[in-house]
């Protein structure tokens, strides 16, 4: 979701850890096959903090939080596995994390504080979106076809994205674990 409007002095950031390469290149290519027009806009991540709009100052201290968060945190492994949706409620399917979980919850807890606080629609679940707002056929296929994917690495970092004027997400900020 991005709704959240953006005014003068104002960025759209996001906070949410990169799924690396080759997994990355892999989940962005499914995207595309299934039909979902944020393929080349949203690159494979896992949300830690959605989109949220700050200022100049409120931004400086959403990143001074970020650093000082992430000297505390050590790196972990993260195992993708299988598919699951949140249909009907919304219609998403997604990769799931299946290692990690606690560690992805505690770390979007620590994060989403101070500058970056915000409420949740939903209760926070770690997952790698694959289709979103697409037909019932597209998101069946996608539920099916990536049904036997997985993938593990470390996290050992988290980005800060910031949303362009040309819709597209980019990590313009990398914090590694443990400082």
């Amino acid at each position: 979701m991005i709704g959240v409007p953006r005014g003068p002095g104002e960025t759209r950031i996001g906070v949410s850890i990169q799924i690396p390469a080759p997994y990355a290149q892999d989940l962005q290519l499914a995207r595309r096959n299934f039909g979902d027009p944020m393929a080349e806009a949203i690159p494979p991540h896992i949300t830690l903090v959605g989109p949220t709009v700050l200022d100049g100052d409120a931004l400086a201290q959403g990143l001074a939080d970020l650093a000082e968060v992430t000297k505390t945190i050590a790196p972990f492994t993260i195992t993708l596995r299988g598919t699951a949706t949140f249909r009907p409620v919304s219609p998403v399917v997604f990769v799931q994390v299946v290692r990690g979980i606690a560690e992805c919850e505690q770390l979007e807890t620590a994060v989403r504080t101070g500058a970056l606080a915000q409420p949740l629609r939903f209760n926070y679940h770690p997952h790698v979106t694959i289709a979103h707002a697409l037909g019932e056929d597209a998101l069946d296929r996608a539920f099916e076809e990536m049904e036997d994917f997985e993938a593990s690495f470390e996290a050992a970092s988290l980005h800060l994205f910031e949303h362009g004027d040309d819709s597209v997400w980019r990590p313009v900020r990398e914090f590694m674990f443990g400082g």
